[in-house]
């Protein structure tokens, strides 16, 4: 087969509140799971964080590259539009991952959450009320 032949695999657009920060993702994720830590929960000033992952080298930053806001080392960072304070994603994994925050993406992905993460830290004011298996941890 060559590389032409090969099925394209569609990209999906995201970006934050203000839209300064605009990136492109293929809409390839490997798993996607609601993260109920406190980590989470601050970033986003939500219940919990649903996210996507996917290889690092799968996302790319189409517009606004010089706004980003970037929180912790290279290798495990949440990126920030600096503007409107939006989490886009998280480098994971040793660098090798991206976690997308499903709620940045402007199209729909082929992917939906899966599972509740960390739910033995989720905030005590929310209760889950769908059917996806429960972790207390990861």
């Amino acid at each position: 087969m060559t590389d032409s032949s090969k099925p394209s695999v569609r990209q999906l657009a995201g970006k934050c509140y203000c839209g300064a920060v605009e990136y492109e993702v293929a809409d390839a994720f490997r798993y996607a799971m609601n993260c109920h830590c406190s980590q989470c929960r601050r970033t986003t000033g939500s219940a919990f964080k649903p996210f996507a992952g996917i290889e690092r080298a799968k996302l790319t930053v189409a517009a606004g590259a010089d706004k980003l806001l970037i929180v912790g080392e290279p290798d495990g960072h949440d990126a920030h539009c600096r503007l409107c304070g939006s989490l886009l994603y998280s480098v994971v994994r040793e660098g090798a991952f991206v976690h997308v925050a499903m709620g940045t993406l402007t199209d729909d992905p082929g992917i939906r959450p899966s599972k509740h993460i960390f739910v033995g830290s989720k905030a005590p004011w929310f209760t889950i009320t769908d059917d996806l298996p429960q972790h207390e941890e990861f």
